[in-house]
């Protein structure tokens, strides 16, 4: 394991994206949503090749059960050790797990239960993973450039998700699920010397005792810190509402939709590809500027805007008009999943960072895919517009319950470097967050 450094103090440290030290965490972040991209494109076509389409269901769905039972526990662990630590032990058992599968599937043919196994396992690790990763940048850049960090990792999962599928497509192709495992592991693999590499800073005010409780006291205690938050609560809660009511339209409605229309696979494509895009311009809007003005408001009015969107694309007929509508909405979504992970982020106490990322990643992994069996039968039932004009309407509710809290109207991100400015907007009298750290110069 490399020493741990402490990064520049703020007044020294370049912006994020130009500071090396994020850009690495980036590189090795970037690689392993890759190699995850690649991973479920070799587990679906294995699966598919070794049973019919029930199994197939039955092996993509196998990972999400530990994510959702796991996941609040691997916050706790993100919070109780070292996150780094946590990301490179869970990246170093993806990249031996995924390159043992492909060391079998060489051997042999792909079986049912060797597919079922490895999607149970990995989606363990990934219960590990995930909290992880929200817990590490207030430990490598300054809470200032936290938004920007939000902002490429945002980008940074857009890219993946466009640039995965191609090439795990490319590596079936080219040599079967062997080659396709072994490409996700070599990316896997590619992000650890990368993220050895990175230095990170200790945090200045620890948020919990020397003496820890038990790992029970730990989630309880972080659950109590997120319903008490005055803006974290907020939007916590928001953010599960408006998932539970897009994720099912935006995943499963959007086929349906397709289908209902006959638009054909091309026209899937393209509105799939417009709504990738507008989010990815979103993101990297964040990225590049670093910092938005009045961050609550404009967040809960672009969820609104893109809520709203969701709900009247049931309702067009022609495809292009579907597309670009889809575009609109993309941008919505990115704007706000980019300005809700930057006041996640500059809110919360350090300490509390994994089980934060824990509890919101619950919701989209373990509550919002609940929906996906219920919106394939309304639409079965009812057709794809009232389906699409009620999940978009649900999601307008997140969207108005978040507008009523003063405290997200008036959440504001940090803009002067190393400044500890509270998320509160002006004039509440509120003192700084402990999150809003100035980090030690290294001595």
């Amino acid at each position: 394991m490399a020493t741990v450094e402490t990064p520049p103090a703020p007044a020294l440290r370049p912006a994020a994206h130009r500071d090396a030290n994020v850009l690495r965490w980036l590189a090795a972040y970037t690689a392993s949503l890759v190699g995850d991209s690649v991973y479920f494109v070799a587990l679906g076509w294995s699966a598919q090749r070794a049973a019919g389409p029930t199994e197939v269901g039955l092996v993509m769905a196998a990972g999400a059960l530990p994510r959702a039972v796991l996941m609040l526990g691997g916050g706790v662990i993100a919070d109780r050790l070292d996150p780094r630590r946590v990301i490179l032990g869970s990246d170093a058992l993806r990249c031996l797990l995924i390159l043992a599968v492909a060391a079998v599937i060489a051997l042999t043919a792909p079986a049912l239960w060797l597919l079922v196994a490895v999607a149970l396992v990995f989606g363990a690790v990934d219960a590990l993973f995930v909290p992880a990763v929200g817990a590490l940048p207030p430990r490598i850049t300054g809470p200032d450039q936290l938004a920007r960090v939000t902002g490429l990792r945002s980008l940074a999962m857009r890219l993946s998700q466009i640039a995965g599928a191609p090439i795990g497509g490319l590596a079936m192709g080219l040599g079967g699920p062997a080659v396709a495992f072994t490409v996700a592991g070599a990316l896997f693999a590619l992000s650890l010397p990368l993220l050895l590499s990175i230095r990170i800073a200790p945090l200045d005010h620890p948020s919990e005792p020397v003496e820890r409780g038990t790992a029970r006291t730990d989630l309880l205690d972080g659950l109590r810190y997120i319903r008490r938050h005055p803006l974290l609560g907020p939007l916590v809660l928001a953010g599960a509402v408006c998932e539970l009511g897009l994720i099912g339209t935006l995943n499963v409605g959007m086929v349906l939709l397709n289908a209902e229309r006959g638009w054909g696979p091309s026209g899937y494509g393209l509105i799939v590809a417009c709504f990738g895009a507008g989010a990815a311009a979103s993101a990297a809007l964040l990225a590049v500027a670093g910092w938005l003005p009045r961050a609550g408001l404009t967040m809960v009015l672009t969820l609104l805007l893109g809520s709203v969107g969701a709900a009247v694309l049931g309702l067009v007929p022609a495809l292009g008009a579907a597309a670009l509508l889809a575009a609109l909405v993309g941008l919505s979504a990115g704007v706000f999943g980019s300005l809700n992970g930057a006041l996640l982020q500059t809110t919360a106490d350090p300490g509390y960072l994994g089980r934060v990322t824990s509890v919101m990643m619950l919701t989209m992994v373990g509550l919002a895919p609940l929906s996906y069996p219920v919106v394939g039968a309304a639409i079965g039932t009812w057709g794809a517009a009232p389906v699409f004009l009620g999940c978009g309407t649900l999601s307008c509710l997140g969207a108005l319950y978040a507008l009523a809290s003063r405290a997200v109207r008036r959440a504001e991100l940090p803009r002067r470097r190393g400044a500890s400015q509270p998320p509160y907007g002006r004039g509440q009298g509120r003192p700084s967050m402990p999150s809003m750290l100035v980090l030690k110069r290294r001595r």
